[in-house]
């Protein structure tokens, strides 16, 4: 089979995952239209006290949001929430710290993953839950609790009414060539090498016009490349070598379009799972993307899996980075430790 039409199966992949978050951004344009009419959301709103509303006012369909549940809960007779928009500035960070300072015992988060990261990082820890309404293109955390992403309206009820649970998180520090260190929080997926610069160099007109059909354009051009030399390091193990394209740190397993890429994956098992992608060409990438969408269980040699609550990653050159999508430099180091049951999420009841 020749490498081009091999190649090309990753791509079918990359449109699949892009098509099905095309198809639920439409969606969503409908079913918000009738969350303050939604009975079950006004009951469940009487049972909230003390919340924010942490918003990203850049998303599709984020004034039609805010509008219906303020709407929602103003037919109450309640006070309203707190709304704190997030800003190019500041993604979240902030507007979490200033949702804790005014005694909010529930933050509902507007957005994205990485509005939903950003916010998750300052309630990590504390006694405050995290609800979620999303409004990205990935939505991969709430996919992965089980919510119905193109249905807005069973959001606002969990946000408001759902069961509260306990969920992993994960720090994670990234060390750079001048030796400083920066420190994160991440719930999804963080990552090192292909993925992370592939991220980094997507076209913001591209992705303007097309939204995510643009990452697979960017996945294209990263096809080709060279392996690097890692060290990796398993809590208190032997360290081993390897040469690879990509590294994957996961706390949950499941991507888009119900990929599931990392099938022993739990977001609850007090353990990280390292995936280790080591393609020479085209057709090691194509081998991948095969094995994750027919969901082969037999291993293959172009990726690894493993598991610990401490992995440490050196590189021997500077390597990109990214946490839960979003893109965070350079580095030649990283530690990524689990933080058991670190945050309380508002999850659906069912």
């Amino acid at each position: 089979m020749p490498i081009e039409y091999l190649s090309l199966l990753l791509v079918i992949v990359a449109l699949l995952i892009a098509a099905a978050s095309l198809v639920a951004v439409g969606r969503l344009r409908v079913k918000v239209r009738g969350i303050a009419s939604t009975p079950v959301v006004s009951e469940a709103l009487a049972l909230t006290a003390r919340s924010a509303l942490v918003i990203n006012p850049t998303k599709n369909n984020a004034d039609s949001v805010r509008s219906a549940l303020m709407l929602a809960w103003a037919s109450t007779g309640m006070d309203e929430p707190l709304v704190l928009e997030t800003t190019a500035e500041d993604p979240g960070y902030g507007m979490a710290r200033q949702a804790l300072d005014a005694g909010c015992d529930v933050v509902i988060v507007a957005g994205g993953d990485g509005t939903v990261r950003a916010v998750a990082e300052v309630l990590a820890g504390t006694e405050a839950s995290l609800a979620i309404l999303p409004l990205g293109t990935g939505n991969l955390l709430a996919r992965n609790l089980g919510f119905d992403v193109e249905d807005i309206g069973s959001c606002v009820h969990t946000a408001l009414q759902g069961r509260t649970r306990g969920i992993d998180a994960a720090r994670m520090e990234l060390e750079r060539a001048d030796g400083t260190i920066d420190t994160h929080v991440f719930l999804v997926m963080a990552g090192v090498g292909t993925d992370a610069e592939m991220m980094a160099d997507t076209r913001a007109d591209l992705k303007a016009m097309v939204g995510p059909l643009a990452y697979a354009e960017a996945g294209m051009r990263h096809l080709p490349g060279k392996r690097r030399p890692v060290t990796i390091t398993l809590d208190d193990e032997e360290p081993i070598h390897r040469e690879i394209r990509s590294l994957i740190f996961a706390n949950v397993g499941k991507l888009q379009a119900g990929l599931d890429f990392v099938p022993d994956a739990k977001i609850d098992d007090g353990v990280l799972d390292l995936v280790v992608m080591s393609p020479r060409s085209a057709m090691g990438w194509a081998w991948i993307a095969a094995k994750t969408a027919l969901r082969h269980r037999r291993a293959i040699p172009v990726i690894e899996y493993f598991q610990a609550r401490r992995i440490h990653i050196a590189s021997l050159e500077e390597i990109g980075s990214q946490l839960d999508g979003d893109t965070t430099g350079m580095i030649t180091a990283v530690t990524v430790t689990n933080l058991p049951m670190a945050l309380k999420v508002r999850v659906p009841t069912v």
